[in-house]
């Protein structure tokens, strides 16, 4: 095993002990540009608008698994093991609170229950920082670059044993009454997951 320079052996990254809170935050700008290459490093091995979000939404789901582990050790007890969340609107208040503030710095803008199915849940943002720096050109016009954050969430419920399909949804200014497009995060969990909620009452 190679040594460092002081003499002892070297420590994998992953080895090191996690820091309780995050040393400092990501430049907007450096995000900005590795978001954007990963974009278009998509876009150039995708078929279609739908593969190409497909794709997103995979790459996004792997950081989700982690993402729920950092966090949840970052807000563990003084003792014992990393905080669990066993219900399904306490896991969805954590993504929607916790969560987002980790990745993007503030919370959500809401979390609602669908009135049209009660195996649906929506988080909303209306200024989703994926898309801040991407222009959709025309002929991809239904593309929503915020798949990779579905992904993440789709992730992180995943892990938490909450499958679910995760969506993301253009919302239009005429439908929600805001100043520009934003995003609705659809979540539709599966009938394994609600039928277990029905028996914890």
């Amino acid at each position: 095993m190679a040594a460092l320079a002081g003499g002892g052996p070297s420590r994998n990254i992953l080895d090191r002990p996690l820091p309780m809170r995050p040393r400092g935050e990501v430049s907007l700008s450096a995000f900005a540009f590795l978001f954007s290459e990963m974009v278009q490093y998509t876009q150039n091995r995708s078929k279609s608008v739908d593969d190409m979000t497909r794709r997103l939404e995979l790459a996004g789901n792997g950081i989700g698994k982690k993402v729920l582990e950092m966090q949840c050790w970052r807000e563990k007890p003084a003792k014992g093991e990393g905080k669990r969340y066993n219900r399904l609107i306490e896991l969805l208040t954590f993504i929607s609170s916790s969560v987002w503030k980790g990745l993007f710095g503030k919370g959500a803008d809401s979390l609602e229950k669908s009135t049209q199915a009660d195996d649906e849940y929506m988080i909303l943002e209306a200024d989703p920082v994926t898309n801040t720096f991407i222009s959709v050109p025309p002929d991809m016009g239904n593309l929503n670059c915020a798949a990779f954050v579905a992904g993440i969430i789709s992730g992180i419920l995943e892990s938490a044993s909450f499958p679910a399909t995760v969506t993301a949804v253009t919302s239009r200014p005429e439908e929600t009454g805001a100043a520009r497009e934003g995003t609705v995060f659809l979540i539709k969990f599966t009938a394994e997951v609600m039928d277990r909620e029905l028996r914890l009452g």
